[in-house]
């Protein structure tokens, strides 16, 4: 299994899922379908499926563009929003692309019909999420659709329960931003200072933050923290679901100084 970070836009990223035994390969979110093409290219790979993550523009905006220059795509989504859809899934259906194994993880909240694809190949190899909009690195996504509660599902009773050392690949390139209203509401937190140090030296490069892991995100991430005293406290009340919805609210207004 290879995973090939593409750039796109500002700050998201599409990712280029290379099955590396069948040279099969799928692409995930792939609004800038020019730079698909030549990656698929220049990888020597079959492009047979897009992995949508949730209808907004900046995600799925190129499906329709990229099926007209690559026959044959199979478009999976779990919203009719979805350009190009042709494969509707629902949490908990599976399917492979070449010999590995992708379960579809439904995380509503930032969309209704959001996704999140979570890929396996042989054991010793790594395991992967693709989160979109729902988990980003020490973040979370806005509840545009959605509720505290169903973030909460989201976050700490669906993704969480990924083996730990699962690789995060989110959408978007927020996470200095996402690590500095991280330390505000954990001012005391190792993990998080030394987290932001290392993105301030990689962003200072140019160079990306992601992935992280499952298990990074519980030591840094406050909306992956919403049952820790420390959070808690900050917001000021012991239950977790109405601390995700305040860390929401208070970072939806939040300006950070990166």
């Amino acid at each position: 299994m290879k995973v090939h970070l593409l750039p796109a836009l500002d700050d998201n990223y599409m990712y280029l899922l290379i099955d590396e035994k069948t040279k099969t390969a799928a692409i995930v979110d792939p609004v800038e379908p020019q730079k698909v093409v030549k990656a698929v290219k220049d990888e020597g790979v079959t492009l047979t499926t897009v992995l949508t993550t949730h209808h907004h523009w900046d995600h799925a905006g190129g499906n329709n563009d990229l099926v007209a220059m690559v026959k044959g795509l199979t478009v999976y989504g779990g919203d009719d929003r979805i350009g190009a859809l042709n494969q509707k899934v629902k949490h908990g259906d599976e399917f492979k692309i070449g010999e590995l194994n992708v379960k579809c993880l439904s995380t509503p909240c930032h969309t209704s019909g959001h996704i999140c694809y979570y890929v396996t190949g042989e054991p010793d190899q790594d395991k992967v999420v693709f989160t979109g909009d729902t988990l980003f690195v020490a973040g979370c996504g806005k509840f545009f659709e959605g509720t505290p509660q169903e973030m909460y599902r989201a976050l700490i009773e669906v993704l969480s329960l990924l083996p730990s050392t699962t690789k995060v690949f989110c959408g978007h390139e927020y996470t200095a931003s996402n690590l500095t209203f991280a330390q505000h509401v954990e001012p005391n937190n190792d993990a998080i200072k030394e987290k932001l140090a290392w993105v301030k030296s990689q962003r200072s490069a140019n160079k990306p933050t992601i992935p992280s892991t499952i298990g990074e995100e519980f030591t840094y991430n406050p909306f992956m923290r919403v049952k820790e005293e420390s959070v808690q406290s900050h917001v000021g009340t012991q239950d977790p679901v109405e601390t995700m919805g305040a860390l929401r609210k208070e970072k939806d207004g939040f300006k950070a100084k990166v």
